[in-house]
């Protein structure tokens, strides 16, 4: 990998400087992706935009800035978006400044002429990074540590970055895009800062989401990767029409791809649902959308017995264990349900028995 150290004027920046909202933003004669469409939309506030034209206008120097080269030998912005951009849009028109000593805001085509040339010519100062895939993510994640950071799904982005990344942000990355729409009851997070995305491309993949980006970099778009979206937001409708807000964050994915075969009836899973959301001993209501797939009671955080119940079962019993017969100090012993909780015991003291560990392990482990 290499990594250099140029500098470039503000007027070779703007030079060919578009800003499309659909297709990204560029600059630098074309050869630099400002914006790739990956990215988040995001735009300085107005106080910050104007805090950068100023330091320029003055001479001031800017953080610098990173980007990488690509395999056709242009570039993308990594870090220093938004400096770019503020740059940029000033000097389109887009806004005004008002500079110091000035009553009135000035907009680029207002300053004096010998202010615009001293604008123009103001030198960024700029790392360029040329490297393989898994070299420049490293170099990605190692500079990432300022301003508006990006998450990790926009690092694997920015470094595996070809048709199937711009067509996966048209559809799980945009404000109020398709994904969104039909999914947003069921996931956490922001479209804009790639969750979506990333929630799904983890759950295409089993949780490796790099591999399928490496497998898919250079589809021409994310058609197997919306359906298997969509298929996923349909059973989870289907088998769970009734919708509660514990529903949101479940890891849907993760559950159709084990259970998507399985015969489920609508009905059954309602009613299971409704009677463990109203049960008390279910500590993490979400975990019940798994248990009544799978069985497993590790989803539902089933409520320990407390302090006081287990002192007082403790001295009911005088110390003696319920199985072994030996006495023990409480330290020593743990509170285990008498009718087993999945047996419809609760976890009350009337249901307490206090035992040592090694005969409580071996009554859990039957």
């Amino acid at each position: 990998m290499e990594i250099k150290l140029h500098e470039i004027t503000v007027r070779e920046l703007f030079d060919g400087y578009e800003n499309n909202d659909e297709d990204g933003v560029v600059g630098y004669g074309g050869n630099l992706d400002i914006r790739p469409p990956y990215q988040r939309e995001f735009i300085y506030k107005p106080d910050k935009q104007a805090a950068v034209i100023k330091t320029v206008s003055k001479g001031f120097p800017l953080n610098v800035m990173y980007w990488a080269q690509r395999e056709d030998g242009t570039f993308e912005v990594i870090d220093g978006q938004q400096r770019t951009l503020s740059i940029c849009e000033y000097l389109e028109g887009n806004f005004s400044v008002v500079f110091d000593g000035d009553k009135n805001p000035y907009g680029f085509s207002n300053l004096p002429s010998d202010k615009q040339k001293k604008i123009l010519d103001y030198k960024l100062m700029i790392y360029i990074c040329t490297g393989d895939a898994s070299e420049k993510l490293e170099w990605f994640r190692t500079i990432n540590i300022a301003g508006e950071r990006l998450t990790e799904q926009e690092l694997l982005n920015a470094n595996y970055f070809g048709p199937f990344v711009t067509e996966a942000k048209r559809k799980f990355s945009k404000t109020n895009c398709v994904a969104y729409k039909i999914g947003n009851k069921l996931l956490n997070g922001s479209c804009i800062r790639q969750d979506y995305l990333e929630t799904a491309l983890s759950w295409i993949n089993n949780g490796d989401v790099a591999g399928y980006m490496i497998q898919h970099q250079h589809d021409k778009n994310a058609d197997e990767l919306w359906v298997y979206f969509q298929n996923v937001v349909n059973w989870v409708n289907l088998k769970f029409p009734k919708y509660r807000k514990e529903m949101k964050g479940v890891a849907w994915g993760v559950l159709y791809n084990k259970h998507k075969d399985d015969t489920l009836d609508a009905n059954d899973l309602e009613a299971r649902v409704a009677a463990l959301m109203k049960d008390s001993d279910v500590q993490k209501k979400p975990g019940i959308y798994a248990y009544v797939l799978d069985g497993d009671e590790h989803h539902l955080g089933i409520r320990i017995f407390d302090d006081n119940t287990k002192r007082e079962v403790y001295e009911r019993q005088q110390g003696i264990c319920k199985v072994c017969g030996k006495h023990f100090e409480i330290e020593q012993m743990e509170a285990d349900h008498i009718t087993p909780w999945c047996d419809g015991g609760r976890t009350v003291a009337e249901n307490c028995q206090m035992l040592c560990r090694e005969c409580n392990r071996r009554k859990s482990g039957k």
